[in-house]
């Protein structure tokens, strides 16, 4: 079976060297002792979390005291599994699939899911000329970022639902599924080569904002309209060497969820002043703003949905059936919740035992 790839939309920016990337210890005694911490993420606004909390004065830093935050921007899941298997980085913000795939590849002894980070943000977006209600969507041409994506398997999922077949790997059937990197989809929307796009953003948004419209937001698809489109990883050897530190992440993970919820303006601004350092440029307010209103920050994994993305790839055939207990250690995110008054999440019995 084929593997499950990347999630989301990846920075044009490759991974900095630690040296130039180190951010300033916010002060203090280092925690464990240790220099830095190496952390991964996307410059995509599914990881707002790790936008804004890593900033120079982020709560993340913060919680650290003398010990370093060394960020490092990835373009796809894959290469950030690869850099944590590799102990290249310690903690990642990454999309379910990606680490569905690295826990299971590895037999269940890469990572761990540790907490939440963002629900939402996931579209699909189509040419309103071609396509005006969702019945329309047959026969058209539609992208997904990648084979096997977090997007893709939900794509392939909902056309099953409504009785359409379609190749997995190939992507043609009833509609014809054109994988593409997220960073040319606009172009091949403006070009005509695609009637459309199931997409995280901010590719969504800037897609409407070439014209093309929202027909369905996933998260109508989902539960109480909650889905999980980013966790936080650990290499476990990490989490067992250092939990103080993975403590002071995830304590200043849920302080930074806690801003974003409440400052969603001050917010949206240090998330797109991040972009702008890591892609060279901001974006557009047509495009931030209605981007920025479709995800939730949250500390819940919502483990439960990740179990369900599974269900569908396997459904896909793109995955055979994962054994994924054990996959998440929510431990020492519940311990940093009881300590800041906030309730306790659930890993849907996917715990380790």
């Amino acid at each position: 079976m084929g593997a499950l790839g990347a999630c989301g939309y990846g920075s044009e920016k490759k991974s900095d060297d630690e040296g130039s990337s180190a951010v300033p210890a916010a002060g203090g005694d280092k925690i464990d002792g240790l220099d830095k911490v190496k952390v991964g993420y996307f410059a995509n606004l599914t990881h707002a979390t790790a936008l804004v909390g890593l900033r120079k004065g982020g709560q993340i830093q913060q919680e650290l005291h003398g010990t370093k935050v060394s960020p490092f921007v990835f373009n796809a899941g894959p290469s950030e599994i690869e850099a944590l298997n590799a102990g290249s980085i310690d903690i990642g913000w990454i999309g379910p699939s990606p680490a569905i795939n690295g826990y299971v590849k590895s037999h269940g002894s890469s990572l761990r899911i540790i907490s939440g980070s963002v629900s939402g943000g996931v579209k699909l977006v189509v040419n309103p000329k071609k396509i005006k209600t969702l019945n329309d969507v047959k026969g058209k041409k539609i992208a997904t970022p990648q084979l096997g994506n977090t997007q893709d398997v939900a794509f392939l999922n909902w056309a099953a639902s409504k009785g359409w077949k379609v190749d997995a790997q190939s992507g043609k059937g009833d509609v014809s599924v054109v994988r593409t990197d997220n960073k040319v989809t606009p172009d091949a929307y403006k070009s005509g080569a695609i009637d459309g796009a199931w997409v995280p953003e901010p590719t969504a948004s800037k897609l409407v904002a070439e014209g093309a419209k929202v027909l369905l937001d996933e998260s109508s698809l989902w539960p109480d309209k909650k889905f999980v489109i980013t966790n936080v990883i650990v290499r476990q050897q990490f989490l067992k060497e250092h939990p103080k530190v993975v403590e002071a992440v995830l304590r200043g993970s849920v302080k930074t969820n806690a801003f974003i919820n409440a400052n969603p303006e001050q917010a949206k601004e240090a998330a797109n002043a991040t972009l702008k350092e890591e892609t060279g440029k901001p974006l557009p307010a047509e495009v931030i703003d209605p981007a920025w209103k479709s995800i939730q920050a949250t500390d819940d994994p919502l483990a439960s949905t990740l179990d369900a993305e599974a269900d569908h790839a396997v459904r896909a055939g793109l995955l055979e059936k994962p054994d994924l207990k054990g996959i998440y250690d929510l431990a020492p995110l519940n311990k940093v919740l009881k300590a800041e008054g906030k309730p306790t999440v659930s890993d849907a019995g996917l715990g380790v035992k």
